[in-house]
């Protein structure tokens, strides 16, 4: 029998139906999550680690807020040193006993008579972890679940939060006619083999995505020492220009980490670096005057510094035709450079078949469209190819409709989603039907313009005001309420109307083919701060226990005591009142001063000793 629902405890011990209890069970192992998931913490910093893989926010931001780090080698620092501060942090909060990592989740389902969720636990054979659900599944089909799956076992949580990132499932390799027939390597830059040696290689990378725009440099590299790269792009993004200069780089590196230790130096230039950030959402992804009048400006300045920076024969190959924001913006890093190199070709020509030792590019181009007035070549040719790395991305919503949860009415998330055009949550976190639980990085939370470490410190937050009364068992469940929830998620489909990704003339990961946006947010990070700090308590159903009914009986009474008190304490004032202005400050500030000590002092010595 449990007794306390804030201890983790072995109930039934010596029962075929044992199983362990834990308060609250936290699905991921990334930035969000901290907790279980893969072989290693750090989510997709983990996973992704392919040559070049960089954060394209400035670091200063993509840390917590309660755990800044002064040590950031450079203003946007490598996936290894952000999975070093991750579990750097994992240390000093004394959190990683509290981790189990090899462990797949394969089944969340709501149990209504006991109000707590159960979940059936996947115990993974090392390196199974990272390998994507596709991977598994070609896996398990070679060689059998048992060399996979260890064994399984079944827990109980009061509270269960899915912090499962976007960055998880990487698309498939595309169904191109001869590529089972390919000799040379074939990977994918979230699956990176370090051990391919690439040296003296001609390498074709397919893509030009933020992926696409890190690892190439790094093949041209001395490390690497490619004999050629020839990459392929479909449709062109718009590039942020490098912040910095290489000498700036190497001031910033050298000089950041001591300014950093000046007290209340960081805070000030995370400040003033979150302060530019947000203010490109206002200048940027609205459809207000602003961003009309500003956008435009920003699109030119784009495109003279690339053409500043990037061979001519390039220049018509990098220019978007679609408006600045509406897909995810790729940040220069040393890609405009690399161009520069005449081991590199960037071309446009389709991939249209692989042979044993190449791959035939055409007829044809992907950009400019075959319709506009272009001299662009479409002829038929052959390029050899030794290696093929695809960097093509990720299926971001699938992560989403993968968890296995059922909810209290013996839908999936999946299966209610699908009876909408598309993903919902009420503030990215809850949906109805699934009491107590809750999304960190769900619908809608993602933004263009800013870090989504600052996102997922604000969800957090939101789900603790509802975690906190749960574990200590004042309350046996919280459920968003239906209409709140649909009547938010319509507010936000049609406030996206006026966004960027609806407007901006691109075809984009934010939005499916119907045209619902389950990605971002329409708003700014601010205004998610504040909703987040402040609940809206009456767009939730609470089941109080019979201690936390009492408690909130008690505070109703001590808060309109304390009020009535106040109001008392006024009109006796009032009515001592003196001509001079000081006179009455004493007698008010006293009145008022012991009420507050009297009632809210009584309320809390009482909630206390419950």
């Amino acid at each position: 029998m449990r007794k306390s629902p804030d201890t983790i405890q072995t109930v039934n011990t010596y029962n075929d139906d044992a199983y362990v209890y834990y308060p609250v069970l936290i699905i991921g192992a990334g930035e969000s999550g901290i907790a279980m998931g893969r072989s290693g913490l750090g989510g997709t910093w983990y996973t992704n680690r392919y040559p070049g893989i960089a954060c394209d926010i400035p670091a200063i931001c993509y840390s917590f807020s309660w755990r800044q780090n002064p040590n950031w080698t450079t203003f946007h620092p490598p996936g290894p040193e952000i999975v070093q501060y991750l579990h750097d942090t994992c240390i000093e909060f004394r959190i990683l006993d509290k981790m189990q990592l090899e462990t797949d989740v394969t089944n969340v389902h709501w149990l209504e008579d006991e109000q707590e969720w159960e979940a059936t636990l996947v115990h993974l054979a090392p390196g199974v972890g990272d390998l994507s659900i596709q991977e598994r599944k070609d896996r398990i089909a070679s060689e059998g679940a048992d060399r996979l799956y260890l064994r399984s076992e079944k827990v109980r949580a009061k509270v269960v939060i899915s912090a499962v990132g976007g960055l998880v499932e990487p698309n498939l390799f595309p169904d191109i006619p001869g590529i089972e027939s390919f000799q040379g390597d074939l990977v994918h830059t979230a699956r990176w083999d370090p051990k391919i040696d690439l040296s003296g290689k001609d390498v074709v990378v397919v893509g030009t995505g933020c992926s696409g725009a890190q690892v190439v440099p790094e093949f041209c590299k001395p490390e690497y020492n490619v004999k050629s790269v020839t990459q392929l792009l479909r449709t062109p993004g718009w590039v942020e220009p490098e912040p910095m200069p290489p000498k700036a780089r190497s001031r910033w590196a050298k000089w950041s980490p001591r300014l950093c230790r000046i007290p209340g130096m960081q805070n000030l230039l995370r400040l003033i670096i979150f302060s530019t950030l947000e203010a490109s959402w206002f200048t940027v992804f609205t459809n207000n005057s602003l961003g009309r009048s500003n956008r435009p400006q920003e699109e030119e300045h784009r495109l003279k510094y690339m053409r500043r920076k990037v061979p001519k024969k390039y220049h018509e190959l990098l220019t978007p035709n679609y408006a600045l924001g509406c897909k995810r913006r790729i940040l220069e890093g040393d890609w405009f450079r690399s161009l520069n190199d005449t081991r590199v070709e960037l071309t446009s020509n389709p991939l249209t078949r692989i042979e044993p030792d190449g791959v035939v590019l055409g007829p044809g181009r992907h950009w400019p469209p075959m319709d506009a007035d272009s001299k662009y070549p479409t002829e038929q040719r052959k390029k050899h190819a030794d290696a093929i790395v695809f960097a093509n991305g990720y299926n971001v919503g699938q992560s989403m409709f993968q968890l296995p949860v059922v909810g209290r009415y013996g839908k999936t998330l999946s299966e209610t989603w699908a009876e909408q055009e598309g993903a919902s949550a009420y503030l990215g976190t809850a949906c109805f039907g699934f009491p107590n639980f809750f999304m960190l990085v769900g619908p809608n939370t993602a933004t263009g313009h800013s870090s989504i470490i600052l996102q997922t410190e604000n969800a957090v937050n939101y789900a603790l005001q509802f975690v906190g009364p749960i574990v200590r068992g004042d309350v046996e469940a919280y459920e968003i309420r239906k209409d709140a929830e649909e009547e938010y998620t319509a507010t936000i489909q049609k406030q996206l109307k006026n966004t960027v990704w609806s407007f901006g003339g691109c075809n984009s990961w934010y939005v499916g083919p119907s045209g619902w946006n389950s990605t971002t947010y329409p708003r700014s990070q601010i205004d998610y701060t504040f909703r987040c700090w402040f609940p809206i308590w009456r767009h939730w159903t609470a089941s109080y226990t019979t201690k936390g009914r009492f408690k909130a009986r008690l505070r109703w009474v001590f808060t309109r005591l304390a009020i009535l008190g106040l109001l008392l304490g006024i009109v006796y004032a009032a009515r001592i009142g003196t001509p001079s202005r000081v006179g009455v400050r004493g007698p008010l500030r006293s009145v008022l001063m012991g009420v507050r000590m009297a009632i809210l002092g009584g309320l809390d010595g009482v909630l206390k000793r419950i």
